[in-house]
């Protein structure tokens, strides 16, 4: 059913293209510019090389982030959100509110 409603419903697009655990929180990072690999990884070092790596190409598959390299030694890479990336500043800004509101619903049931 999801890969027949891929590129139509806007759910299940949404869904698929942000199925990696760590691709939010890469979005986020790169919300305010530029960033280079390892200072990705320095942000988040719970993940892996491998893993970031990974998760970097489908972003950038997807059209979400773009990558460019530069030719220096060492070699530099920089991230950024692409002009649809840069659309959805607006849904972690949102992401944001509402998960700062659960965290004090969690608070207040003692969950």
């Amino acid at each position: 059913m999801g890969k027949e409603l891929f590129g139509v419903c806007p759910y299940v697009t949404s869904q698929k293209v942000l199925t990696g655990k760590w691709s939010m929180l890469i979005l986020y990072h790169l919300s305010d510019g530029k960033v280079r690999f390892n200072e990705l990884k320095r942000r988040l070092p719970e993940m892996t090389h491998t893993t970031l790596s990974r998760q970097l190409k489908s972003l950038e598959q997807d059209g979400l982030i773009e990558r460019k390299e530069y030719a220096s030694i060492p070699p530099k890479v920089e991230y950024s959100l692409s002009p649809i990336g840069e659309k959805f500043k607006k849904v972690l800004e949102s992401l944001e509110v509402w998960g700062s509101e659960y965290i004090e619903f969690l608070k207040e049931k003692n969950i």
